[in-house]
């Protein structure tokens, strides 16, 4: 899944990134709503985390806005602000769930977890592409109704790919959700992953679309 952080504390922001990505989502950080909006107009995400007191504006504010433009995914609140009508005004706005600093990072994991399985109950959990099935509630694959282990980014790349299984993602779409906006990586990284998950699953079920990138195959 990939996940956009809103939040100005650059060491929390970092560390909380970090966190993310070890437990296999994608993570951007965006330090202000002017970040914030700019990754949200080019880059599709699975959940927010909103910090309220950003240099630039009121994340309440923020967060109104965006269920007002009919933003639907899980957004949580990691915020100073403690009091009870702070968090009240919170949910009201639109927040799916509300967590006050300083927190414990595995808590604030498994909160984003039970955010993202609850989302994706509302939608369906299996995509079916011909002999292949992807499970995104289990994080699962099976081909031929086998079990397929995947490793952890082999897993984001077929979850991205099956996200959306008619559209061409570039490398570097790829290479941003697998390993996080900026983050350094071998030039020939993607090109390994996607030949590993051919091995296990099939010559087709990656579609290398020439000059573009890659698209969800079948099997």
């Amino acid at each position: 899944m990939r996940l956009l952080v809103i939040e100005d504390e650059e060491g929390l922001g970092r560390a909380v990134c970090e966190h993310l990505r070890i437990a296999g989502h994608a993570a951007d950080l965006a330090g202000d709503l002017e970040t914030a909006q700019d990754a949200l107009a080019t880059t599709d995400y699975d959940l927010l985390l909103l910090d309220l007191g950003l240099p630039d504006g009121d994340g309440i504010d923020f967060l109104r806005n965006l269920r007002r433009s009919g933003f639907a995914p899980p957004i949580l609140i990691t915020t100073a602000r403690d009091r009870i009508t702070q968090r009240i005004e919170g949910l009201k706005a639109g927040a799916d769930d509300y967590l006050v600093k300083p927190f414990d990072l595995n808590e604030l994991l498994a909160r984003i977890e039970v955010n993202l399985n609850r989302a994706n109950m509302t939608v369906t959990t299996v995509r079916d592409f011909g002999t292949i099935s992807v499970d995104i509630s289990t994080k699962a694959v099976f081909l031929d109704g086998k079990a397929v282990v995947l490793t952890r980014r082999e897993w984001s790349l077929i979850d991205r790919l099956s996200s959306r299984p008619s559209r061409v993602f570039s490398k570097a779409e790829l290479e941003d959700s697998l390993y996080g906006h900026g983050f350094e990586v071998e030039s020939n990284s993607i090109e390994a992953i996607v030949s590993r998950v051919r091995s296990k699953l099939g010559k087709t079920a990656i579609v290398t679309v020439r000059g573009l990138g890659y698209r969800m195959g079948e099997a």
